[in-house]
């Protein structure tokens, strides 16, 4: 029971610290507030992930994903430029704001901070794709809303230090 407990407890931690990362994210860099919601991410016929590696202290990854709506709206907030639709542009900004979310999220425990490393993003667009971890037993998943806009962060985690 006990052991339970203490899972369940570090996992609304962690939910915690990614809420309050994320929120600092688009507050800091696309004046917005953007907050956790109970809403499940419902698929557009176009979507966008961008996933970063962590390694270290803590292996697995980190995902961010949504409609190529939010994705628009997330790179004209952040460049202050709107795109003509799915573009560099705004595979770039979906990458940086999910490598922002990112550090912010493990920066808060300092063994994360110095003990686990960022890839690079990978971003994949598309209609027709799916990702996924199979050896991946611990999973959190979040939604959240910023302006009229709703995307996910899920993590990965092969093993937490």
């Amino acid at each position: 029971m006990i052991a339970v407990a203490a899972r369940a407890e570090e996992a609304g931690r962690r939910e915690a610290q990614l809420d309050r990362a994320v929120h600092e994210v688009f507050s800091a860099m696309m004046a917005v507030d953007c907050l956790p919601v109970d809403d499940s991410v419902v698929p557009e016929r176009e979507t966008i992930s961008a996933v970063i590696g962590l390694a270290g202290a803590l292996s697995g990854s980190m995902v961010l994903h949504g409609g190529i709506c939010a994705a628009i709206s997330m790179t004209e907030r952040l460049t202050g430029m709107a795109p003509d639709g799915l573009n560099a542009m705004v595979c770039d900004a979906v990458g940086e704001v999910c490598n922002m979310i990112a550090g912010a999220w493990k920066g808060v425990d300092p063994l994360l901070a110095s003990g686990c490393l960022l890839s690079t993003p990978t971003v994949v667009a598309g209609s027709s794709y799916e990702l996924f971890s199979q050896r991946a037993p611990l999973r959190m998943e979040r939604s959240y809303r910023f302006a009229d806009c709703l995307f996910g962060i899920t993590l990965f985690c092969e093993s937490c230090a």
